[in-house]
């Protein structure tokens, strides 16, 4: 079975040393060995504390947290607080709850039948791009392909607008400075600072947040001033401007707006992109999976492709799945003790980080069988039994858990299945791909490839 790119396990001081040297705040590399088989334990020295949970029914318990002890991590809300402020995204507690209570009414519009339609629309605008790439054999960045794309069908979805090529560009470049410089991702402060210290940010990270909310900014405001002609706006965008508390009657502020749809905008395209990158690049390099999903989209025939379609191709969707597990967008779920606890037999004191960490569970050898294989297989209906409860949480788990799931996979199901239905992938310096974990996982340079029109079309 073909086995994608992972970085090698190495004892925990030598991991330490070995991200130190190498820099950049890759959090994937610093695993040491012993996390990928641990159900719970502590991980190497730490001034806070970091105690990974791995097993499911431990790690449940701090996800859903009934006591309310295991807020978001102090480290990733403080570091985020420039890009998303205090949105439901870093939240909790009685503040968490308001904004929940008052954005939930907006997600009836993420009706998965209208939102098909953008979905398509888009595609079909980026098919062109990749038509004058086909002509040319010029190669690009997968990276920036399916952040353009992926951000166009949540502009579009949320804002009712397809999204200008230099904004996705200036969105797509000023995320990458927020991810690989922000504060979070800096190993001495994980491993040095004490609990709930603060989270001063680097002047390029400050800059790179405002660019990105000046982007969003725009979007809203457009919103703010109202349709054309005294038209009515019907989208995800117009729902928060008019939810209302239901203890005070009133909205979002402006600011609040730009910190709960930029988490929209945002968790909705980034992470996508991030599992759509690994997707087309493991199957431009297993052309036995490729053909395989091929002739399921073929079998649907050469017209534009319905949403019941879409969703009756298990294999398209097993693959996503699959890809998920391998390489989840979001690959810790950090969270803090605010007061003393214990965990599977381990003592957490109040500031010890808890890290729940999909990218360790889904690769635990306890939980899954030749865990480190693609195997889109595992999600079949024949093989369900197999599955553990609990140890496949690529979208999150609890009362928290990614109210876009559902939004995210058809949206992924749709682009795997036009593009691979048109276009062979060629992916390039596939021997120096390697995966890095700084807010999402990633590689570590831009996957550069070709793309040429299907030979078998």
């Amino acid at each position: 079975m073909y086995r994608p790119p992972r970085p090698t396990p190495l004892a925990a001081v030598i991991s330490l040393l070995r991200t130190a040297a190498r820099g950049g705040g890759d959090l994937m590399s610093l695993l040491p060995a012993k996390a990928y088989r641990v159900r719970a334990g502590w991980l190497g020295y730490s001034r806070r504390g970091i105690l990974i949970v791995n097993d499911p029914e431990l790690l449940r318990d701090v996800l859903t947290d009934p006591a309310g002890i295991y807020p978001k991590n102090d480290l990733m809300a403080g570091a985020l607080e420039p890009l998303v402020g205090n949105s439901i995204f870093v939240s909790h507690g009685d503040v968490w709850r308001r904004q929940r209570r008052m954005i939930d009414p907006a997600f009836s519009h993420m009706r998965l039948g209208k939102a098909f339609v953008s979905m398509s629309a888009a595609v079909d605008d980026y098919e062109h791009r990749l038509d004058a790439l086909c002509g040319t054999g010029e190669p690009f960045s997968l990276d920036l392909a399916m952040s353009h794309l992926t951000a166009d069908i949540i502009c579009r979805t949320v804002f009712s607008t397809s999204l200008r090529s230099q904004t996705a560009i200036d969105v797509f470049e000023s995320f990458t400075v927020f991810e690989r410089t922000c504060a979070q991702v800096e190993f001495k402060r994980l491993v040095f600072d004490k609990p709930f210290a603060a989270i001063p940010q680097h002047p390029e990270v400050l800059a790179a947040c405002e660019r990105i909310r000046h982007h969003l900014g725009e979007l809203v405001d457009s919103h703010l001033a109202g349709g054309e002609g005294g038209a009515v706006w019907d989208d995800i965008a117009a729902e928060v401007i008019a939810a209302r508390d239901l203890d005070t009657g009133e909205g979002f502020t402006r600011k609040e707006l730009l910190d709960q749809l930029g988490v929209m905008f945002l968790a909705g395209h980034e992470t996508t992109a991030s599992a759509l990158i690994w997707t087309f690049m493991i199957l431009g390099l297993q052309p036995q999976a490729m053909a395989r999903l091929r002739a399921e989209v073929d079998a649907s025939g050469d017209g534009a492709l319905s949403l019941e379609q879409v969703r009756r191709m298990t294999f398209v969707r097993n693959v996503f799945k699959e890809t998920l597990r391998l390489y989840p967008p979001i690959p810790f779920i950090p969270r803090v003790a605010a007061e003393d606890a214990v965990i599977g037999g381990h003592r957490a004191k109040r500031g010890t980080m808890l890290m729940i960490a999909p990218w360790t569970i889904h690769r635990h050898r306890d939980l899954w069988k030749d865990p480190h294989a693609f195997d889109p297989d595992r999600f079949s209906a024949e093989r369900e039994h197999e599955l553990i409860p609990g140890a496949y949480l690529p979208f999150g788990l609890g009362p928290r858990v990614c109210i876009g799931a559902g939004f995210a996979q058809l949206e992924a199901s749709l682009i795997l299945a036009r593009l691979c239905r048109r276009y062979d992938f060629e992916i390039l310096d596939a021997d120096r791909i390697r995966p890095v974990a700084r807010l999402t996982t990633r590689p570590e340079k831009q996957l550069m490839c070709r793309v040429r029109r299907r030979a078998d079309a």
